[in-house]
């Protein structure tokens, strides 16, 4: 156990203290959180909550799920994970990140109630999570959206209390913690599972359906499985069609780009449709504005001209494929110019061999994290794969080599992928660098 650290006084001095907290640090358990929530009076009971595990796109269908939830006039909690500029983007309500100085009160608030918290401090995951489940019971929201952080079985945000739970596509990631086979990884996101809470699920590969679908038949748990019970077509138009359990919309335009997001949208869909079933209200036509209104920053997002920079969150080999369709459906025929950045811990090889050979040059990049992979340890693999390799040793380089390179080609264009963190930089650089981008 640690020394115990002085209480902080101020709101400043408590984010200060949030902040302090290893932000890599993980450890795995539910213990503490449960620990913290009882000394709080389990605020996290005091609304109904849609809890949503998987690998891939948990972000977007959360998106989906609470802008709906708005449309239907809720006061609506969306905790997600992780930030990409600053740590108040994890928890909103009805759309506004949480203010620092209401985010330094809720901290304050927390370890008064709770001061085990200085002697034996939680990880900064698991202390994030206990305040924005205190904070959604402060602001007396109606229904919350809650995103899992590392698998589900033993993640902090499952100590709360959901009416509805989902899983998104399953794929290997985070193997040293959740398993080496799409069965123990599958089971670990099935530890969201609650007795006879209803369940929807994404399609997914056999081996994790069927550990997902054992599960629930061990608890009890009704499930909608996509494809099998609900699912979501393209139509002549271009707009989309979706047929659930009791809704059958069509006409239906997104918000987020790619053609995987129409899998996002109809779990969301889904999703809507269970939580109607447990009592919260919401209606076709709000569903069908969430959709056509949602917000996610980090996934396939356009955040500069001249010549166009993208930013996608992928960061393993599932994601790194779905974004390699919605390149190919939204910027065919354009030379690509890749910044990639990656954490050690990560499978980079299928992430490189997918996505370099399409490139006509790489830039690869460190990453402001201790747990940055240099690019001096992996140029040699990223240069039988691209002809054109240069490793920077910041950031700024390597954007900068990336658009000169993308100037120099007709409809150039410059993608930076790889990891969430890097996503996070480019933002924060574009932010800073405003005027002289576009």
């Amino acid at each position: 156990m640690d020394a115990p650290r002085t209480a902080p006084r101020t709101p400043e001095e408590a984010l200060r203290f949030f902040q302090a907290l290893n932000p890599s640090g993980i450890k795995l358990g539910l213990e503490r959180v449960r620990d913290a929530l009882a000394a709080l009076e389990h605020p996290e009971r005091d609304y109904p909550a849609l809890h949503v595990a998987g690998t891939n796109g948990k972000g977007s269908t959360c998106a989906f799920v609470a802008r709906a939830l708005e449309a239907a006039g809720h006061r609506v909690g969306l905790y997600t994970s992780p930030h990409l500029v600053r740590v108040n983007e994890r928890i909103r309500v009805c759309g506004e990140d949480i203010p620092d100085a209401v985010f330094g009160q809720r901290i304050l608030e927390v370890l008064e109630r709770y001061p085990s918290a200085l002697s034996d401090p939680m990880t900064y995951f698991e202390f994030g999570t206990v305040v924005a489940l205190w904070h959604f019971s402060r602001e007396r929201v109606d229904v919350a959206v809650l995103e899992t952080g590392l698998g589900g079985r033993l993640d902090a945000t499952t100590a709360a209390n959901p009416v509805v739970t989902c899983v998104t596509p399953v794929s290997f990631d985070h193997m040293e913690y959740l398993g080496h086979t799409l069965r123990e990884i599958a089971g670990e996101k099935a530890g969201i599972f609650k007795p006879g809470v209803p369940a929807v699920l994404s399609q997914q590969e056999p081996e994790a359906l069927d550990a997902l679908l054992r599960r629930a038949e061990q608890l009890a748990v009704p499930v909608q499985v996509e494809g099998r019970d609900f699912g979501i077509v393209p139509g002549s138009d271009g707009t989309l069609s979706y047929r659930g359990s009791g809704w059958s919309l069509d006409g239906l335009t997104l918000a987020l780009r790619g053609p995987y997001q129409r899998q996002n949208a109809a779990v969301a869909l889904a999703c809507l449709e269970a939580l109607l079933a447990r009592g919260v209200a919401v209606t076709p036509e709000a569903a069908r504005e969430g959709l056509a209104t949602a917000r996610w920053p980090g996934r396939l997002e356009e955040v500069a001209q001249g010549p166009t920079v993208v930013v996608d969150g992928a960061h393993n080999p599932a994601g790194v494929a779905v974004l390699l369709e919605a390149l190919r459906s939204l910027y065919a025929g354009r030379p690509l110019h890749l910044v990639f950045g990656v954490v050690a811990d990560k499978d980079r090889g299928p992430m490189m061999r997918a996505l370099f050979p399409l490139a006509a040059s790489v830039h690869l990049t460190p990453l402001d994290t201790p747990r940055s992979l240099a690019p001096e340890r992996y140029i040699a693999e990223a240069r039988i794969l691209c002809s054109r390799v240069v490793a920077y040793s910041s950031l700024e380089e390597a954007l900068a080599g990336a658009r000169a390179d993308a100037v120099g080609r007709p409809d150039g264009v410059v993608l930076a992928t790889g990891s969430l963190f890097l996503v996070g930089a480019v933002k924060r650089w574009v932010d800073r660098s405003l005027g002289a981008m576009r």
